[in-house]
């Protein structure tokens, strides 16, 4: 009787335990989560806003060739850093990984060749984009990656969008294209104001950088389905590429004036800072990007098109008018709109959409340099 006594007292003990531990697990989660929030909304407006302040300072500015470069070796550095690390310090062991992730699996290595070259580009043409438009502006235009990935999806994976997600690709290209109406109607006014800046050479870089990102993120989900490799082998092997692409691509377009002037020339502590954000925030969103879901990142994203408005306001003479925040808005409407879980039928497809979310999460961390998370 006393053990049965003993037992009754026993369970409830446990299951109050038990609670109590529930309840803190889900205390930190949601710590951790509304962590995840303010680090991506702070990434993603502090790199735009910070470059296109250092790019529109007086006097001589940096090659922004060269800040791709340096990047993506610190980066490299840094995902090696990791590595080691992981290794608890064993370099024979460090050594070992390295030679089989990238030499011995080669094949595997080289199939990233093609988004790393795609990336590099990208990177660039961010920098030429953000100096030649209102942070603001580059901010919801570049949404439109989100409709070139959804449309890229469509045609290379077979996936299929949901009508809530078709419904927001129309808003968000409306949204955009009103915002482009307005900003044309004043281009010559901030043309005048603003100079050494092309309005149209900006805009053309960003859809092109929209078209680019949104292949090289289908194509990357698509060759490395099945692969077993970890996000920092996987920015190690991308920065490799990406490194060697970007002096090429430093050669040709800058190569003359940084030989007469110096790799390092124009390079300030706000250039050093803009250069750390853009190499480390990506690897920062890869780690936090696990405690967030998709409809955490839209909102994210449609917070930090805000941030950016209200601080190109007061940095930048940014002029707000009632077109804009029309625009503007249905593109933050968009963005959340498609983050939206689809709704699922069968538990079949519960799995499905399970597997595609893990899949489209650890995707995410690999994109290394974006300006923006999905």
């Amino acid at each position: 009787m006393m053990m049965m006594a003993a037992a009754g007292n026993e369970s409830p003990n446990r299951n109050s335990e038990d609670k109590t531990s529930s309840r803190r697990q889900n205390e930190v989660n949601k710590k951790l989560k509304y962590t995840s929030l303010a680090i991506l909304v702070i990434q993603n407006a502090s790199l735009i806003l910070s470059i296109r302040y250092v790019r529109t300072l007086p006097g001589d500015h940096f090659y922004t060739t060269s800040a791709v470069v340096m990047a993506e070796v610190l980066k490299v550095i840094t995902c090696l850093f990791i590595i080691l690390i992981q290794k608890r310090g064993n370099v024979k062991s460090f050594v070992s990984l390295l030679y089989d992730s990238i030499v011995i699996q080669y094949w595997d290595t080289l199939k990233l060749a093609v988004p790393s070259l795609i990336y590099t580009l990208q990177n660039n043409l961010q920098y030429v984009a953000i100096s030649n438009l209102p942070a603001a502006t580059f901010q919801v235009t570049y949404q439109l990656k989100i409709l070139t990935t959804a449309l890229f999806s469509v045609l290379m994976l077979r996936k299929s969008l949901s009508r809530i997600q078709w419904i927001s690709l129309v808003l968000l290209f409306a949204g955009v294209a009103i915002v482009q109406v307005e900003q044309e109607s004043g281009k010559q006014k901030e043309a005048v104001t603003a100079a050494n800046q092309n309005y149209f050479k900006g805009l053309l870089s960003v859809i092109i950088s929209c078209l680019s990102s949104g292949f090289a993120g289908v194509y990357f989900e698509k060759i490395l389905k099945g692969s077993s490799a970890s996000v920092w082998m996987r920015n190690i092997q991308l920065g490799i590429f990406g490194t060697v692409l970007g002096l090429l691509g430093m050669w040709w377009n800058d190569g003359a004036a940084i030989a007469e002037k110096g790799f390092l020339f124009g390079y300030t502590p706000m250039v050093w800072g803009v250069i750390f954000n853009q190499a480390f925030g990506g690897l920062l969103v890869a780690v936090v990007v696990k405690y967030a879901d998709n409809i955490l990142k839209g909102f994210a994203t449609s917070f930090s098109i805000i941030v950016s408005t209200i601080t190109s306001v007061y940095l930048f003479g940014f002029h707000v008018d009632l077109v804009f925040t029309l625009g503007a808005g249905l593109v933050i409407g968009a963005v959340y709109m498609y983050s939206l879980p689809k709704a699922n039928t069968s538990t079949s497809s519960t799995s499905t959409a399970s597997s595609s979310k893990a899949g489209e999460s650890e995707l995410d961390a690999f994109l290394p340099k974006s300006v923006l998370v999905k």
